[in-house]
């Protein structure tokens, strides 16, 4: 299984929909800051699953702060990251990804992407697919034997 996953998209939504475009994957995760840029991706790519949170630029959002999906045998949390103060670490994140279990933990917010493994949980930040610092965003292969690769691509 093959997730897109972008985060702090600000309405740049125009490399975002070619990258889908590009990498066809089973599923898109968006991590918030302009979740409405998902509605884009929806009328894009309606047969596509796509799962979002809002952030912290997300006022009125109808879109959870926090949510597990599943991708295949993995479960994923996913968030943008404000509410688990990932500017001073991502030791509240992993906490949460393990209470619910999930192998993987997804945040944005720092505009940073940044991959790493901490306390058994893998972290992605696909660092900020919309305007200003060099844009990026993220494939998750998940396998059927559970294993993950994460890799961050330039928009």
């Amino acid at each position: 299984m093959k997730a897109a996953v972008f985060s702090d998209t600000h309405s740049n939504t125009a490399l975002m929909v070619e990258a889908v475009r590009r990498s066809r994957p089973d599923c898109i995760i968006h991590l918030g800051d302009h979740d409405r840029d998902t509605e884009i991706l929806r009328r894009e790519f309606p047969e596509i699953p796509l799962y979002n949170v809002c952030g912290n630029c997300d006022f009125a959002s109808s879109a959870p702060l926090r949510d597990v999906v599943q991708l295949g045998p993995v479960k994923a949390f996913i968030t943008h990251g404000h509410a688990y103060d990932v500017n001073y670490g991502v030791d509240r994140l992993v906490y949460a990804a393990q209470e619910a279990g999930c192998q993987i933990a997804m945040y944005g917010h720092t505009h940073e992407p940044d991959y790493q493994e901490c306390g058994g949980v893998q972290v992605l930040n696909p660092g900020t697919s919309g305007k200003g610092r060099k844009p990026t965003w993220a494939v998750v292969t998940v396998f059927d034997n559970g294993g993950i690769i994460c890799e961050i691509k330039d928009l």
